[in-house]
């Protein structure tokens, strides 16, 4: 029998799309998002998915109005995950580290600390930083490069795993009868000095349920795919086809053999963003409604700041339009006519063929709720979101078609708005999953959900290997 699926929730309170914070009934304060992450919490442990996953950002500005807006202002996921511990009881909670940044020792405490509150439900996700203006935050004049970022991420790892391994298995004795609480001889320090971090130890945190969670990273560089390949469980990808999402996830095992680990014990995670209704139909409805949602501008220099692909001039710059052609005098909400999209190259032509088929738009309607307009064509290009469109068993064959041509062993759910979307993906999408043997892992631990086996005793080895 083909084992479960994977499925955690990616979450963003403000929704993983820029305009889904202004749909209808949509959550848009952050000042809130507590009684939202609870929401949210216990709709996705009612589904039984495996994990509630927090990224990070580490600066703001106002350019993330229009590109992200979720980045604007977010709990710290630390603080996310150690909030819902406390208000659910069988799901996997991730949160992001930057290794670039953090502190080894505060990291492993505070993850270890995690799975004891949680018995054993706790998992961090590694990331080295893509935002330069982390670096000021920090106190530093730049961004490290990739190769002194990994190089820091490599040894941050090792950190990790000798922190916590500090309390060997048995070393709490609390023997009241002879007054002895611990085996002094199982608790060992980290004793860790490398070019980038050194760290005595021991932590001061009991061993961790899970011996050592679940790590999860993300890259496309070769070093990336590399500390992906030695030392994720979870291997995050982002591919933006089937075809390319299996090459990835071979490449991924690949690493991992050549590090001399189980291919197999690498998970390879794909990004998802479904939009889920009672009908086709109904669903594609949500997708048009989320693109007239879209800020957009006819010209440029209309809005101080506007991002310049946020506008139709942009567009048709983008497609390649002549310069003179009578396109360039259109309005956003114009109709699209069948002559114009004729005259497209391929960009264009692309991007009316997945309005289409998210939206039932096309060029040539006779009505207006059919009708592709500019505002469409300009969202869709401004905002390029992999929807997948659809009812319960449109977005069920889509994750099914993934398995089976082994691109992914599971997916992290995104919800263009929140509640709604991921609600009806939970009370709709879910029970077709599980119908189908897509859904429904089980085990004690996150570990044990995600089928990942008692972790590597790093520490034993590097003692071994010194003597």
């Amino acid at each position: 029998m083909t084992e479960p699926l994977i499925f955690g929730a990616m979450v963003r309170t403000l929704g993983a799309h820029p305009a889904g914070w202004r749909h209808p009934g949509a959550h848009a304060d952050p000042t809130d998002d507590a009684a939202i992450l609870r929401r949210i919490a216990r709709v996705a442990e009612a589904a039984d998915l495996d994990y509630l996953f927090f990224g990070d950002w580490l600066a703001t500005g106002p350019d993330l109005e229009f590109r992200d807006p979720y980045l604007l202002a977010r709990i710290d996921p630390i603080s996310a995950v150690l909030y819902l511990a406390s208000v659910t009881e069988r799901i996997g909670l991730i949160a992001t580290v930057n290794t670039t940044y953090a502190d080894p020792y505060a990291t492993a405490r505070a993850t270890a600390s995690l799975d004891l509150l949680t018995g054993g439900r706790g998992g961090v996700n590694l990331v080295t930083g893509a935002e330069p203006r982390a670096a000021g935050n920090h106190g530093r004049d730049a961004h490290a490069d990739n190769a002194g970022r990994y190089d820091r991420a490599e040894e941050f790892v090792q950190v990790l795993r000798r922190l916590w391994e500090s309390w060997d298995e048995g070393a709490w004795i609390a023997d009241r009868d002879s007054g002895v609480l611990i085996d002094p001889d199982r608790l060992r320090p980290a004793a860790f000095e490398g070019a980038a971090l050194r760290v005595e130890g021991p932590l001061n945190v009991a061993r961790p349920p899970q011996g050592h969670l679940p790590l999860v990273h993300a890259g496309t560089s070769p070093r990336s795919r590399a500390l992906a390949g030695s030392e994720a469980d979870l291997a995050l990808i982002a591919a933006p086809d089937i075809d390319a999402a299996r090459i990835a996830r071979a490449e991924l095992r690949a690493a991992a053999a050549a590090a001399g680990r189980d291919p197999a014990s690498v998970k390879v995670i794909a990004p998802v963003l479904p939009v889920v209704a009672e009908t086709d139909a109904a669903a594609r409805a949500v997708v048009d409604r989320l693109l007239q949602l879209v800020p957009l501008a006819d010209r440029h220099g209309e809005r101080t700041g506007f991002p310049s692909g946020r506008t139709l001039t942009g567009f048709l710059d983008a497609i390649e339009l002549s310069v003179d052609h009578e396109a360039r005098t259109a309005r956003l909400d114009d109709v699209v006519t069948p002559g114009v999209v004729a005259q497209f190259g391929a960009t264009g032509t692309r991007i009316v063929e997945l309005v289409a088929q998210r939206t039932g738009r096309r060029a040539g309607a006779d009505r207006d709720e059919t009708a592709l307009t500019w505002r469409h064509l300009v969202a869709a290009h401004a905002v390029p979101a992999a929807f997948v469109v659809g009812d319960a068993a449109t977005i069920a064959d889509h994750f099914e078609s993934w398995r089976d041509a082994g691109a992914a062993d599971g997916f992290n759910v995104l919800s263009a708005f929140q509640p709604g979307q991921f609600e009806a993906f939970a009370t709709l999408a879910v029970p077709e999953l599980r119908t189908r043997g897509l859904l429904g892992r089980s085990g004690a631990t996150l570990r044990d959900r995600l089928g990942l086996g008692a972790p590597r005793l790093t520490y034993t080895t590097a003692v071994a290997a010194a003597s």
